[in-house]
């Protein structure tokens, strides 16, 4: 399927710019720029109700916080609400990388979104993360009262790392070491770090996020190569899915993550999750927050917000 004409755009602005592979940058140059290529790539963000920073404390420290309340909602009222991790391999994105897009899903869907700043690599190995993302769900529903949240109506979501997050969140309330979820948004998620599926061997080039660059993300984010077999970095290797919350799963053809999505949603559904899973073949990893330039990331954006209200307000 030829790319999007919208995606081969944007790649052709990113040549004209003369951005280097990320794989070739210090962690802190590549912060640097993927902060300063956000702003012409995102969409104007909308207005909400109410946006606050807030915190809570995890066994790493404290981890910062954004509540977003959607329009048309009263200041006490009680809400579904979605916990979102945002993606960047780890090592990349904040509370402003990902704010767009959060105020998005709380529009429309009409649920409050709480997103999680996370500690990162390489300065926090995993599964520093991961901890920080569980502790943070976890202070969520036990704060619903003071946050005016149902807790029968929690989901976890994220995008690409964040969506390997989420699924490992999702998995640990299964377990009985947090409370139970009500779905999971899991768009273009890493969910086996052994990169063994055939998209990392077709997607090696002329995109954003190749193997290559998914070999650096992992490297900086793992201790070693015995991490990527603990089912909290892949969740794929899990022994077991069923009984997870229900779930939607993204994927996109020009994406070497795209393979193991899609194996991630095939085992769910085999398993006895319900799942969704909404596959882009003209599009590329990261399109979804993309949207001043590709305009299916808006489509796809009001696509899983449909989704995730209709589970938070059966």
């Amino acid at each position: 399927m030829p790319l999007d004409p919208d995606a081969e755009k944007l790649l052709a602005m990113m040549r004209e710019a003369g951005r280097p592979p990320m794989e070739t940058l210090s962690p802190e140059e590549a912060r640097q720029g993927f902060k300063a290529g956000r702003a012409a790539v995102q969409p104007d963000p909308q207005d909400v109700a109410e946006v606050r920073d807030l915190s809570c404390t995890g066994p790493h420290g404290t981890i910062p916080l954004r509540s977003y309340r959607p329009l048309g909602t009263k200041i006490d009222e009680v809400l579904p609400a979605l916990v979102y991790f945002h993606g960047g391999g780890w090592l990349l994105g904040d509370l402003e990388s990902h704010d767009v897009q959060c105020r998005h899903y709380a529009n429309a869907a009409k649920c409050r979104v709480v997103s999680v700043d996370y500690r990162m690599a390489p300065e926090y190995k995993f599964p520093a993360a991961v901890d920080d993302c569980a502790a943070a769900t976890g202070w969520v529903i036990a704060q619903s009262d003071a946050l005016h949240i149902d807790c029968t109506r929690v989901a976890v979501g994220g995008d690409s790392a964040g969506g390997n997050l989420a699924a490992v969140i999702a998995l640990m309330a299964r377990n009985g070491e947090l409370p139970p979820l009500a779905f999971q948004v899991l768009v273009y998620p890493v969910t086996d770090l052994g990169m063994t599926h055939e998209s990392y061997a077709r997607v090696t080039e002329g995109v954003p996020l190749t193997a290559k660059t998914m070999d650096w993300f992992i490297d900086h984010y793992l201790h070693g190569p015995k991490d990527r077999a603990d089912w909290r970095a892949s969740p794929l290797r899990a022994a077991d899915l069923s009984g997870v919350a229900p779930a939607l799963v993204l994927t996109a053809s020009y994406d070497p993550l795209c393979d193991e999505g899609v194996a991630y949603a095939e085992r769910l559904e085999r398993e006895g999750v319900h799942v969704i899973h909404l596959h882009f073949s003209d599009q590329l990893h990261g399109f979804v927050g993309q949207g001043r330039i590709i305009r299916a990331g808006t489509m796809a954006l009001d696509m899983v917000s449909a989704a995730l209200k209709k589970a938070l307000w059966v």
